[in-house]
């Protein structure tokens, strides 16, 4: 009996050792965590949150992938960090890297993912001051933020819909106080994005049925919305790692739209006071309006059409002289996406 305890014993340590090997063996060949850190061009809100849902989810940690998030002030500064390889990856307006590309010694940073099929700026305005169409703000005061983005795309807007711009005053405001001063009256209307002033202003008690919510979008401009843009480094060096991390934030939009409530608390909860309902009118209003478009629909997400992106450019430079104008291949890299068939909204 005491033998064949000593055999089961000798058995027993023997495959404990091997599984032990086995294990050590795993965990060499395991692909390490690649770093990424990924920089908002602005404060939290709900149009991030397919990012956090990813995070949440566990997608990007399924791509060996160590993902934070920082802030930045403005598209310009998270640009900046991208090109200095502070981070690897930014959320910014296109038609913002459009412009950064024009300077001489600009990195060749491309956008590798289009979150905002449609760019969101919008003239939001007060049906009340006799604003219901775009021609209406003939002789009408619109407050705009500075250095906001929207504006820069209004001459072409104006000249497609026979618009004066003459005809046209524009207050400069700082951002804090555009809602508060379209909602108190002091303007006919605020230039900027829809998401964020048309429903900050019905959160401010302006009726919904008051508020005529006026998208470039729907009056001929073709400009893309926030795009993912990455280091050309950090993309020549780690390929794999970003096709990983479209994948992972796919999977992101796709629970984002299947479950608004829960990706609206997911942001609520990494904004300081953070309200649920406020960010899910908001994320609701993304959704439907920038990111889950009928071309989205057609052709998938994160793609672009370059036809259209080349009329977009075209549009800018109708405010901007480029010192070379660049081409919309300058400006959107598509090798990371994945199969159209795996960008299909489920």
């Amino acid at each position: 009996m005491v033998g064949f305890r000593t055999i089961i014993s000798h058995c027993l340590l023997v495959l404990s050792l091997v599984l032990a090997a086995r294990d050590v063996h795993a965990g060499e060949t395991a692909a390490p965590s690649v770093v990424i850190h990924v920089s908002f061009d602005r404060p939290v809100d709900a149009s991030m949150a397919p990012f956090f849902m990813a995070a949440r989810d566990g997608k990007f940690g399924a791509e060996h992938l160590n993902v934070s998030f920082n802030s930045a002030a403005g598209s310009p500064e998270a640009l900046a960090r991208v090109a200095k390889g502070d981070s690897e990856l930014a959320l910014v307006d296109i038609n913002e890297l459009i412009r950064f590309r024009d300077k001489a010694d600009a990195p060749p940073i491309r956008a590798v993912f289009v979150l905002f099929n449609r760019a969101p700026y919008a003239i939001v305005a007060r049906k009340s001051r006799g604003i219901h169409l775009l021609s209406d703000l003939d002789g009408k005061t619109v407050g705009v933020a500075d250095s906001d983005l929207s504006i820069r795309l209004w001459p072409a807007l104006a000249r497609q819909n026979g618009i004066d711009v003459a005809h046209v005053k524009f207050f400069k405001m700082s951002a804090a106080v555009r809602e508060p001063v379209l909602s108190a009256g002091q303007v006919d209307a605020v230039a900027g994005f829809s998401y964020l002033s048309a429903v900050n202003l019905r959160d401010r008690g302006v009726p919904a049925d008051d508020l005529a919510v006026l998208r470039y979008a729907d009056y001929g401009c073709e400009a893309y919305g926030f795009a993912v843009v990455a280091n050309p480094a950090f993309a020549t060096v780690k390929p794999d790692a970003l096709k990983g991390f479209v994948r992972a934030l796919i999977a992101g939009i796709n629970a984002t739209a299947k479950e608004p409530a829960r990706a609206a608390d997911e942001a609520a909860g990494r904004i300081d006071d953070g309200d649920r309902d406020l960010e899910l009118a908001r994320l609701r209003t993304v959704l439907a309006d920038n990111i889950l478009t009928d071309e989205v629909r057609r052709n998938g997400l994160g793609g672009i059409d370059p036809a259209r992106l080349e009329r977009s450019i075209d549009q800018i430079a109708e405010d901007f002289r480029f010192r070379k104008r660049p081409a919309a291949d300058d400006i959107f890299d598509g090798r990371f996406l994945p199969p159209v068939e795996s960008r299909l909204i489920n």
